[in-house]
């Protein structure tokens, strides 16, 4: 076996030309198919130590090859990559056990970065005995699902969600007030090894304090006025599966110490209860606080929030993912409006994508339906939106306030860097042009680029 080669598999001559070229500069082997039956036959005969693979190729899919290559051997890292983007792809590509996802075209230095990262993933695996690259191929992700994403922060959460879904571990999810936290959470379970166990949902700010310790962990009869018999708690129910407690951050200390002891010894009793019970729920928490922040004003238990936060999920609000406002509309058109041809006109789109979405993805939802409703004809235009742009800075002072402070600079660079954007994103990039939207010279559009650390692939 060639210690250095690299098979490239893509029905585009140019492309897969490109690519081999990039490679061979960098001193790599490299073999070529144009299909995904030669990538199965040439991958077997000739064992490279990294596969390049298009997921779109005649005959035979590049995620049909990845999965029957995977069933012939899982030492082989694979790399999918693809010019048709979708929000499922990446997370299809995870579930079939690749490496990585890329989308075409390329960045040369991220697209080599990872290319390194499969060398080194295949090195490993071959220092390793059988039994250990066993237990490092069960740990690579494995996960499907359909959320509506296509920026590159979701893809990342969606790649993240596919590592995490497999394992038994806790996770944190964090993220503002309709972000989709709970989204996140059933796709966690859905694709989860507990996916065939209940699934229990617990709104932790929804229930009065005087009843969620009882909602939780069940209490005894007569524990309590009103205690007329026993009541099952939700970690009872959710034993053997999941439980997803969301607005964590709403449980008093009382509650909190009760929880910790879950999930250190998986132990608990009832309300009123002497008998000590057990649980093997995996928990899920998600919030719409900074727990750190919660940590230091003395609202959350420390040791709570680290046993908590051992695998996190942070969701990008939506002002910060722009590309992803068009498939949301239009997923959101597709589930309210009664006509099935219904569209969406440009303006109001751009409109949408000028809004600052302190509600995200849920104000989102809202507006769409709420637009479908009162529109006419098949095409919703700007005027069927209730939204207007003259509340936008009011609406960042709100995200970016807290208790009651005003914090300048941290709004006034929000603003800076959101505005920024919105320029590169009309100008489809064109540096020149965006300084000239924005009334500032080339020079200090390009400090403030290095400033925020603003890049193309910014969303």
């Amino acid at each position: 076996m060639d210690s250095n080669l690299i098979l490239v598999a893509d029905d585009e001559p140019s492309m897969r030309l490109n690519i081999v070229e990039l490679l061979e500069d960098e001193g790599y082997s490299v073999l070529q198919a144009s299909n995904g039956t030669e990538a199965i036959q040439m991958t077997l005969d000739h064992q490279p130590i990294v596969v390049l693979m298009d997921i779109k190729m005649a005959e035979l899919s590049g995620i049909q090859a990845l999965k029957t290559i995977k069933k012939n051997t899982e030492r082989i890292p694979i790399i999918m990559f693809t010019a048709y983007g979708s929000s499922e792809k990446p997370i299809e590509a995870m579930k079939a056990g690749a490496f990585d996802y890329l989308e075409k075209p390329f960045e040369i230095d991220k697209f080599l970065s990872v290319v390194q990262s499969a060398v080194d993933q295949h090195n490993k695996l071959n220092s390793l005995s059988n039994e250990s690259i066993q237990k490092i191929e069960s740990d690579w992700p494995t996960i499907e699902d359909q959320i509506v994403g296509v920026s590159k922060k979701m893809r990342e959460v969606l790649k993240l969600v596919g590592k995490i879904a497999p394992k038994d571990t806790t996770v944190l999810i964090q993220g503002e007030s309709g972000t989709g936290k709970e989204v996140i959470a059933d796709a966690i379970y859905r694709h989860s090894n507990r996916s065939n166990g209940p699934f229990i949902k617990v709104n932790c700010g929804a229930l009065p304090d005087n009843l969620l310790e009882s909602e939780l962990f069940g209490h005894e009869e007569g524990a309590f006025t009103g205690a007329s018999k026993k009541h099952l708690g939700r970690f009872e129910l959710a034993d053997n599966g999941t439980i997803f407690l969301d607005e964590v951050n709403a449980l008093t200390l009382q509650t909190q110490v009760k929880l910790l002891r879950i999930l250190q010894n998986f132990t608990f009793e009832r309300v009123g209860g002497e008998k000590t019970l057990k649980t093997n729920a995996r928990v899920i928490a998600a919030t719409n606080k900074n727990l750190k922040q919660e940590v230091e004003k003395g609202n959350f238990r420390e040791d709570l929030y680290y046993r908590l936060n051992i695998l996190n999920v942070t969701l990008p609000p939506l002002r910060e993912r722009l590309d992803d406002i068009e498939p949301l509309a239009k997923y959101f058109i597709k589930k309210y409006s009664a006509k099935k041809n219904t569209v969406i006109s440009s303006e109001a789109l751009n409109y949408l994508k000028s809004y600052h979405w302190p509600g995200n993805v849920r104000e989102l939802e809202n507006i769409i339906e709420r637009a479908t409703v009162m529109m006419q004809g098949d095409i919703l235009e700007k005027k069927d939106l209730s939204i207007s742009l003259k509340s936008d800075f009011s609406d960042i002072y709100k995200v970016h306030s807290e208790e009651g402070n005003i914090p300048m600079q941290k709004i006034i660079k929000s603003v800076e860097k959101d505005l920024i954007l919105k320029g590169l994103h009309r100008t489809n990039w064109n540096k020149t042009k965006a300084a000239k939207l924005l009334g500032i010279n080339r020079r200090l559009l390009y400090s403030k680029l290095d400033q925020y650390d603003i890049k193309e692939n910014t969303d």
